[in-house]
C-alpha cells in the first residue's frame, strides 16, 4: 500500500513537471515588439482605419498579436494627454510610434525621442514642422505621408463655393487644441477666400458644447456656409456636425467622407484609409528593419470629392451636373 502511494505521489509530480514545461519555455521566449498607435479620434468614428493599418501590418509579414503588439491610443480629442502619453511610451521602450494624420501627435513624439522610429501622416508641411530634415531624406528617426493640407483647403473651399455660390460670408471653424491644424487652416484660407472675393468669420471649438456655441454664433451672425478643417475631435462628432448643420440650414464643408456618410452636405479631402495604409506599410517595413532616416516622406496622391445630395436637396441646393461629375462618390 506504502509502495503504490509512493509510486502515484511521484506520478503527480512528473505529470506536474511535465505541464510547467511550456509555460517556463514561453516565459523565456522574446516579448513581441509593441508598436504604440496615437489617433486624435475616438474608436467609435475610426474602425475602418484602424484596420487599414492592420491589414498594410499583415502584408508586411506583422499580424497581430503573432509577431507584433499593437497598442490603440485613441484620444477623442483630448490633445493634452500627448506629453504624458508619449513620455510613457518612450519610458516603455516602444518599437515604433505611429501618429496617422495627426500633426500634434507627430511632433509630441518628435519632442519626446530622438532614436525611437516615429511614422507620421501630417497634413502641415514635415520639415516647417521639424520632423525631418527633406522630404526625399529625412535623416531622423522620422518618416511619413505629406497630406497636403495648404492645397486640399483651398480646392474644399472653391468647391464649396462652386456648389453654393450664392454664399459670400464663410464661418471657418478650427479646433485651437489642435494647434497645428489650426495654424495652418486660419494662415491657408483666408487668402483663398479674398480670392474668391469670400469674407471669413473664425469660430473656435474643442469641446462638444462649444460646438453647439459656435453654430449658435454662425446662425446669430447669418454666414452663409461653414467651412470645417480638418481635426480628428471634429471627425468623432461628425453626427453632431450634420445634426446642427440641418437644423439651422446651413451648407458645410468637410475634411474627409465620413461626414457626408452621416448626413453632411460635401468633404474634399485626402484618401483617409490610403494614408493609414501607408503608415501601417511604414511601420511594417521599420519593424523589418528600415531606417526613418532612409524612408523618404510620401505624398498624397489620392484624394475623396464626396456630395451628399439628398442633404443638397434638403437644403434647397441645385447641384450643377458638372459638379456631379467631378465626385468620386454622390450618396443618394
Amino acid at each position: 500500500m506504502q509502495f503504490d502511494q509512493l509510486k502515484r505521489r511521484q506520478f503527480i509530480t512528473l505529470l506536474g513537471g511535465a505541464a510547467a514545461l511550456p509555460l517556463a519555455a514561453r516565459a523565456q521566449q522574446p516579448a513581441l515588439p509593441i508598436v504604440g498607435f496615437v489617433s486624435g479620434r475616438s474608436p467609435e468614428s475610426s474602425a475602418r482605419f484602424g484596420a487599414a493599418f492592420r491589414k498594410a501590418l499583415d502584408e508586411t509579414g506583422y499580424l497581430e498579436g503573432q509577431n507584433v503588439t499593437v497598442e490603440y491610443h485613441w484620444l477623442d480629442g483630448q490633445y493634452d494627454r500627448l506629453p504624458a502619453l508619449m513620455a510613457e511610451l518612450v519610458r516603455r521602450r516602444v518599437a515604433v510610434i505611429a501618429t496617422p494624420g495627426f500633426g500634434d501627435g507627430a511632433r509630441a513624439a518628435k519632442a519626446a525621442t530622438a532614436t525611437i522610429p516615429i511614422v507620421f501622416g501630417v497634413a502641415q508641411d514635415p520639415v516647417k514642422l521639424g520632423l525631418v530634415a527633406s522630404l526625399a531624406r529625412p535623416g531622423g528617426n522620422a518618416t511619413g505621408i505629406n497630406l497636403l493640407s495648404a492645397e486640399i483647403g483651398a480646392k474644399r473651399l472653391g468647391l464649396l463655393h462652386d456648389l453654393v455660390p450664392k454664399a459670400v460670408r464663410i464661418a471657418v471653424l478650427v479646433n485651437p487644441a489642435n494647434s497645428w491644424t489650426a495654424e495652418a487652416t486660419l494662415r491657408d484660407i483666408p487668402d483663398a477666400a479674398r480670392a474668391m472675393g469670400l469674407q471669413i468669420q473664425v469660430l473656435k471649438a474643442s469641446t462638444r458644447s462649444e460646438i453647439e456655441a459656435a453654430f449658435a454664433t454662425l446662425v446669430r451672425d447669418r454666414a452663409d456656409a461653414l467651412f470645417v478643417a480638418p481635426d480628428g475631435f471634429f471627425t468623432s462628432r461628425r453626427v453632431q456636425f450634420a445634426t446642427l448643420a440641418a437644423r439651422h440650414a446651413i451648407p458645410a464643408a468637410y475634411s474627409n467622407r465620413s461626414y457626408p456618410e452621416v448626413g453632411g452636405l460635401m468633404s474634399y479631402g485626402t484618401d483617409t484609409l490610403d494614408y493609414y495604409r501607408q503608415v501601417g506599410v511604414y511601420t511594417g517595413q521599420i519593424l523589418k528593419g528600415a531606417k526613418p532616416a532612409d524612408l523618404p516622406v510620401l505624398q498624397s496622391t489620392k484624394f475623396e470629392f464626396v456630395i451628399n445630395l439628398q442633404t443638397a436637396r434638403a437644403l434647397g441646393l441645385e447641384v450643377p451636373p458638372t459638379l456631379l461629375a467631378r465626385a468620386d462618390e454622390v450618396i443618394e
